[in-house]
């Protein structure tokens, strides 16, 4: 089996695959400093309560953007089931071509994401991933990626909104069912996602119209992906477990 791990900026996605089926899906908050002791720990707990033990890993692959809690899930992964996982990074094979102008400035996740996108639903493809960061990455008809948008997070953005000011709150983050606000927390709620929606099909548009690629299929994912995605025509389908998908792509072609 493969232990398959993402770490974000806000949370950390596990995933236990057995050849295409998954049969675990978990997260915890990423945080810094865990110990190696506590990831194994916590990763053990997880796979007890499906029926999995340790034994049964045989493959791990991490992917991270939060450098500081590597050394200590590394270890942990090793102390639980006696493997080295295979780290996103440079020189790992992805079957992508970075033509950006910094190759080495690119996010793992965003390179996995692309991997994934590109071997599910082929190309041109956009993937938007709503995540701490919101990212619009596009890789065209032959696997190349060189374009990518970055922007706030939808969450980030809320953080910001109720701790730089002194009288709003801080309020659940979801779709109201009319922009047309009439009290503080719908209004906050109206321009947070509503706002997200206007972004997102503008900046698809724009790449469409900029790229000359009218049939870019359009995939979203990240945590708050659903709630953009199930509000607009513009992003095609919703894969929630499109990182997963990567990581298990680059895990065959790196063992």
């Amino acid at each position: 089996m493969l232990l398959a791990i993402d770490v974000g900026n806000t949370n950390t996605n596990f995933a236990v695959y057995d050849g295409d089926d998954c049969k675990v899906f978990f997260a915890i908050t990423t945080k810094s400093p865990r110990t190696s002791d506590e990831f194994r720990v916590t990763i053990r707990e997880q796979l007890n309560v499906e029926g999995i033990q340790p034994a049964d890993i045989d493959g791990c692959i991490i992917s991270s953007v939060v450098p500081a809690v590597m050394h200590s899930l590394i270890n942990g992964v090793k102390k639980l089931c006696g493997i080295t996982p295979i780290e996103v990074g440079a020189g790992i094979k992805t079957g992508i071509k970075i033509r950006l102008a910094n190759p080495r400035e690119v996010g793992a996740d965003r390179i996995v994401d692309l991997a994934g996108a590109f071997s599910v639903y082929g190309g041109p493809v956009m993937v938007i991933d709503f995540g701490t960061a919101t990212t619009y990455d596009l890789i065209e008809a032959d696997g190349t990626f060189r374009y990518g948008i970055t922007c706030p997070g939808i969450r980030l953005s809320a953080n910001a909104l109720w701790n730089g000011t002194a009288k709003l709150p801080e309020i659940e983050i979801k779709l109201p069912d009319s922009i047309l606000a009439s009290d503080t927390v719908s209004s906050m709620q109206s321009g947070l996602l509503y706002g997200c929606i206007g972004q997102t099909e503008y900046i698809i548009n724009r790449v469409r119209e900029e790229a000359g690629l009218r049939e870019m299929k359009v995939i979203a994912t990240g945590g708050l992906g659903r709630i953009i995605s199930d509000a607009t025509p513009a992003i095609d389908e919703y894969d929630r477990m499109l990182t997963m998908k990567g990581l298990k792509l680059l895990y065959q072609k790196n063992k």
